[in-house]
């Protein structure tokens, strides 16, 4: 104790200040509640192999830099033949009568699926359904009086506490990996309806499907992703939030699919530069880059340049925000959007549709208008106007096609020859005059915001004059 004290003293902590380091947190109780609760999942697949074929090979994947070492240097023998490949993974008992969360990507196009549980027992799992948008299946086994997680909320989260994960990596059965929760609500590439919980706890290969529990023994998310770049734990880990997997499984019960809404928009962040353009206070919001012809939101009268504020009285916060709210609403629904126009707040009612299982983009144009201008303007493009077949193929009135440009602004912002600018600073354009003379009445040093069409997408592009094409 007096060594303690001396510690205390010459380290200038407060008793305090020692007790609090002291408490760090102890996960046993939780492990051994909670472990038999947790899954370990095998799947079988059916695939082909070329008519290389070699003996002994590592079971690497073949984007690692590997492959191509052991692909060149070990003897190929045979012909082409089918094999059986097993993956590993984790998975939640979120029912005493055997249904089980995990990831798609797991059992997706599996010939077989085996849950092992923590005593030892092996069945084989139906898959009930599958969630490619969230990553979330839901398997069935036939056995009763199980052990079952119990459901968080990860609304009540804070950033910076402790949560565990419990799974199989690498096939190493009940691994219990802790850390913190690093952020809320993150948007990744391609995951539009997802908005994942951050954490540094240690995933790796066959934690994928586990469960993340808080320090109460609730799971408040589904581990589903890292981000690395050499294919293994860099500190970056994702997972599903519980609610949002809880909501894709109750639906897979009932039905057997997930129904999604849908209003028929392309968004992008409102940046900060966007939002001076548009006399935004601050940068917040969706800002509607194009609007679905004949979809719910142009039958509700929502335009490209409005800002989605709120969606049925949800405040969107970020562009990402916005897919999210809608996906989850159902469809059928009459719901309120909030949005700024013109420097002012309007009020519409859209009534949601449901998302296909497959979209298709709309078609392109293919042949160009006129020849370009002589010289290119005060940010380097030289534009055309379209033709009447170019207008029909991209369902507008106006726009001008970028014929070539020069090193400059405008290239250095993105803009490339083929692109189609259908409006500056929210005027749409029809002409290259009109064009050139609003770009010429902006005074050096301010943003302009062009709206720009690239194949089957439109997006808004800001760009700061500085006097000249520099």
């Amino acid at each position: 104790m007096i060594t303690k004290f001396i510690l205390m003293a010459l380290l200038g902590f407060s008793t305090t200040v020692f007790a609090q380091i002291q408490e760090l947190p102890d996960f046993t109780g939780l492990v051994e509640r909670e472990g038999p609760a947790v899954v370990n999942i095998s799947t079988v697949q059916a695939s082909s192999v070329g008519s290389q074929v070699f003996p002994g090979m590592p079971n690497i994947p073949e984007d690692d830099p590997f492959f191509e070492f052991f692909r060149r240097h070990m003897q190929p023998y045979g012909n082409p033949r089918d094999f059986e490949s097993k993956s590993l993974g984790s998975g939640s008992i979120i029912s005493s009568d055997g249904y089980i969360l995990t990831n798609t990507h797991l059992v997706d196009s599996a010939q077989e699926i085996n849950v092992k549980l923590t005593d030892k027992r092996e069945f084989r799992a139906k898959l009930i359904g599958a969630d490619r948008r969230t990553d979330i299946a839901l398997l069935k086994i036939e056995a009763t009086g199980l052990p079952k997680v119990t459901k968080g909320d990860p609304s009540k989260m804070k950033v910076g506490e402790w949560v565990v994960a419990i799974g199989s990596p690498f096939g190493f059965e009940n691994s219990v990996t802790a850390g913190i929760v690093s952020a809320k609500g993150r948007s990744l590439a391609q995951e539009n309806f997802v908005p994942f919980i951050q954490t540094d706890v240690a995933i790796n290969p066959g934690n994928s499907g586990g469960p993340l529990f808080n320090l109460k023994g609730e799971v408040v998310g589904i581990n589903s992703q890292i981000y690395s770049r050499t294919g293994g734990f860099m500190g970056l880990s994702f997972a599903i939030p519980i609610d949002l997997a809880m909501n894709i499984a109750d639906q897979l019960i009932a039905t057997g699919k997930v129904s999604r809404g849908r209003i028929g928009l392309l968004i992008q962040e409102v940046t900060k530069e966007l939002a001076e353009s548009f006399g935004l206070p601050k940068p917040s919001g969706a800002l509607v880059a194009s609007v679905q012809k004949d979809g719910p939101a142009d039958k509700a009268g929502i335009e490209a340049r409005d800002v989605i504020l709120k969606f049925d009285g949800k405040p969107i916060n970020a562009s990402a925000d916005l897919p999210r709210i809608v996906g989850a609403t159902k469809p059928g629904s009459k719901v309120q959007v909030q949005l700024w126009r013109n420097g002012s707040i309007k009020e519409l009612t859209v009534t949601v549709d449901e998302i296909p299982p497959d979209e298709k983009p709309v078609g392109r144009a293919s042949k160009r208008g006129k020849a370009p201008a002589d010289t290119a303007n005060r940010i380097g493009l030289s534009l055309s106007e379209l033709s009447a077949e170019q207008k029909k193929q991209l369902e507008t009135e106006n726009g001008l096609l970028v014929e070539d440009m020069v090193p400059g602004i405008a290239s250095r912002a993105g803009i490339q020859p083929g692109d189609v600018i259908l409006s500056i600073n929210n005027q749409d354009v029809r002409t290259v005059e009109q064009f050139n003379q609003l770009l010429n009445k902006t005074p050096k040093g301010r943003n302009i915001a062009l709206l720009v069409r690239r194949g089957d997408t439109a997006t808004f592009i800001t760009m700061k004059m500085n006097g000249e094409n520099k």
